[in-house]
């Protein structure tokens, strides 16, 4: 108890160490199977034998399967980011492609201003310059036909914050620059939009809940549900799902969205963001263990996509992403791992079903040059979003390399 009191104390000052805080997330992960065992024991717990059987565990590194395909096991990504064979695709480095772009902003017509560094004339071009080179293999080269008739007919849902509305422009506007003349509608309404490629009868949708778990409006105030998703019903019926979720956590002060939080009917002004982003991921997971099959779709989850606000991450503490651009140089990147990482894998460990991780962290820690910074319509600096075109497209090569294979 001393320990995890020390612990809990220094994680709430946001001043754990790595490994300090891999501890209490294992103490957390203890606690949690005792109380969904408590579940089981009564009653309010599923039958999951029939998901056992279907089901890909990542545990520490190594992947077991049953039932999948090899394109499963080849996009199934573990802590150790290995993928089929020996190759690792999230780790690499960035190298000049005079090929890239993948397209142009001004004849994408998905591009919202937030993103579209081209259109607020961001004067240097380098950044759209780089192709992501993993260390013992090659990435498979975009190829936008090949995307459609493979998913034809298909529903693909982006389902996060604004950083999968970034990647969902990004995928829609690499498909358009294969069929610039294919018949497309667009449908926007508050929190969803929908694109589909009528020729192909194949639709990708963007569900935007920055938290993945209810916020709610009650007599007390806003409300945040740790323990509660109900707006999943938006989610089924899709053949492929992205999440993402983390950056809303950090929220503070009159940027925060919410008043309280709430687990177990018991209301908090606040607590440990990481705690509670284990606590809502937790939530997710049994929803996905709940409600997926696997036989029908695909789920991978977006990694995290750092900022760039302080150049203390890359050894030049004076700076931050405004003026930067070329991507950082070195083999190791300075900052250490990204705690929000860590609980990601400490819950997509424990899933029964099969999540593929999107590694996307480490290769857009490098990527310091590649935001927005002033040149968008976003009003001050902007080093959390990206550029389009940009480090997105890469992320989407990534899902490409993972679902064609």
């Amino acid at each position: 108890m001393v320990i995890l009191f020390q612990l809990l104390i220094r994680a709430t000052s946001w001043k754990c160490s790595l490994v300090e805080f891999e501890q209490l997330m294992e103490i957390l992960v203890r606690s949690s199977d005792l109380l969904l065992r408590s579940e089981m024991r009564r009653g309010r717990v599923e039958e999951r034998t029939r998901e056992q059987r279907t089901s890909v565990r990542l545990h520490r590194g190594r992947t077991s399967t049953e039932g999948t395909t090899n394109a499963d096991f080849n996009a199934t990504s573990s802590t150790t980011g290995k993928l089929a064979g020996s190759c690792n695709i999230f780790r690499g480095k960035w190298v000049f492609d005079a090929s890239y772009p993948l397209y142009d902003f001004s004849t994408c017509p998905f591009i919202e201003d937030e993103f579209n560094c081209g259109k607020y004339k961001r004067p240097d071009k380098m950044y759209l310059k780089y192709r992501w080179q993993p260390l013992s293999c090659n990435l498979p080269r975009f190829n936008g036909l090949t995307f459609l008739n493979k998913w034809r007919g298909k529903k693909i849902m982006f389902v996060g914050d604004s950083l999968s509305l970034n990647m969902w422009q990004s995928l829609s506007c690499m498909i358009h620059s294969w069929v610039p003349n294919a018949k497309t509608t667009l449908i926007r309404r508050e929190g969803f939009a929908e694109i589909v490629f009528l020729d192909y009868g194949m639709k990708l949708l963007l569900y935007r809940t920055p938290y993945l778990v209810d916020l709610e409006s009650q007599k007390v105030g806003r409300v945040l549900k740790l323990d509660s998703i109900r707006n999943g019903d938006s989610w089924k019926g899709m053949d492929v799902l992205i999440f993402n979720s983390w950056h809303w956590w950090t929220h503070t002060g009159r940027s925060k969205p919410w008043d309280y939080m709430e687990e177990g009917g018991k209301l908090y002004k606040d607590m440990n963001r990481l705690i509670a982003y284990y606590k809502g991921l937790t939530t997710w997971a049994r929803w996905i263990n709940r409600y997926i099959d696997p036989s029908k779709t695909q789920v991978f989850f977006q990694g995290i996509s750092p900022t760039h606000y302080e150049g203390r991450d890359w050894s030049e503490p004076s700076k931050s992403c405004n003026g930067e651009t070329t991507p950082f140089s070195g083999l190791k990147y300075p900052a250490a791992t990204p705690l929000p990482a860590v609980v990601i894998n400490k819950v997509l460990r424990r899933i029964k079903k099969p999540v593929h991780l999107l590694d996307i962290t480490l290769l857009s820690q490098y990527r310091k040059d590649a935001h927005p910074t002033y040149y968008s319509l976003h009003k001050g600096l902007d080093c959390s979003h990206w550029c389009l075109p940009g480090l997105p497209d890469t992320w989407n090569e990534l899902l490409y390399a993972a679902l064609i294979g």
